[in-house]
């Protein structure tokens, strides 16, 4: 038999998800830990229609069954209904105020942020149980709502669904969610790899405009980043001008590359004069200069640029320039 656990996040699944309809796909469901076997059912049948939820129970029962790949043993979850108790914490988002009464030892089970408030008996909140947001958009507190009581993430349609999800990260951010922060990342990986597409520039800018070094979605992006561009012919033209004014994303790339670990033989010798060294690249042009602007990568392609509003765009912070 299932576990009330597994039954109440299947009942989550359909409620968020399938509305009243019995059909679903696991593309539409969930991206969890790599380790999690939801996520291991996800990656297998990423596009698979389901007809109903007795369906993934199956699968499920059959995956969680089976033995960890990695070996690694994790302490388990605290079960959602042990978590669902009487008292409620009402939290206000936004500049509107928009009320969400959540269950107060889930909230704080998840997020070191919550519990520092409310069960610090020296803090208001923790004797009103009333705490207000009125910097965090009411849309991603409202994604982060939806996974604290299913554990899950839509799988995106597009790109244009990143956006929302990297609001959602830096929110779990704040919040001291690092399951939550994990499972955004893997989500975000996925899309990209999945759909044979690389972060555009508007995308990177933002995560570096939100995010502190070794962070891990930045290090994902650019990670990204220095694999597009280390194949493609030539460098786009905004992408030259946002390295040339951003040392750090030039940096990283760098380092991005030195992880690849590769051999010795595998890289260029421009030293030796018996090995060509590239000077003749794209159409007969010469040197350096003729790598920038001129991108020909095929089947594979970079998501959302929008070249002409990215050059003039600009990030403080840490952001790229």
């Amino acid at each position: 038999m299932p576990s009330d656990e597994m039954w109440l996040r299947l009942r989550h699944l359909d409620l968020a998800y399938c509305g009243s309809s019995p059909a679903i796909e696991f593309r539409h469901i969930i991206h969890l830990k790599s380790d999690h076997p939801y996520s291991l059912i996800g990656a297998s049948l990423l596009h698979s229609p389901v007809k109903s939820s007795s369906e993934i129970l199956t699968l499920i029962q059959r995956m969680s069954s089976e033995p960890s790949q990695n070996g690694d043993e994790k302490p388990p979850q605290k079960p959602l209904y042990e978590l669902l108790t009487h008292t409620l914490v009402d939290i206000y988002v936004g500049e509107e105020n928009s009320h969400y009464p959540l269950h107060e030892k889930l909230l704080c089970y998840h997020s070191p942020f919550f519990a520092s408030i409310f069960y610090n008996k020296s803090n208001s909140s923790s004797r009103t149980k009333e705490f207000g947001l009125p910097e965090v958009e009411d849309a991603a507190f409202a994604l982060f709502v939806g996974w604290l009581y299913a554990r899950a993430l839509r799988y995106p349609d597009e790109e244009n669904d990143i956006g929302p999800l990297l609001d959602l990260y830096f929110l779990a951010t704040k919040l001291q969610i690092a399951a939550l922060q994990t499972d955004i990342v893997d989500t975000v990986r996925a899309y990209y790899h999945n759909n044979e597409t690389y972060p555009g520039l508007r995308r990177v800018q933002y995560v570096y405009a939100n995010t502190d070094e070794d962070n891990v979605m930045r290090e994902m992006m650019v990670g990204s980043v220095a694999r597009y561009l280390t194949l493609s012919d030539s460098i786009p033209e905004h992408w030259a001008n946002a390295l040339k004014k951003n040392g750090q994303l030039s940096v990283d790339i760098i380092r991005s590359i030195q992880e690849w670990h590769l051999e010795a033989r595998n890289v260029p010798d421009a030293r030796d004069a018996s090995v060509d060294r590239g000077r003749n690249g794209f159409k007969g042009a010469v040197g350096f200069s003729h790598v920038e602007g001129n991108s020909e990568m095929e089947d594979v392609k970079e998501e959302s640029e929008e070249e002409e509003e990215e050059e003039k765009s600009h990030v403080n912070g840490n952001g790229v320039a």
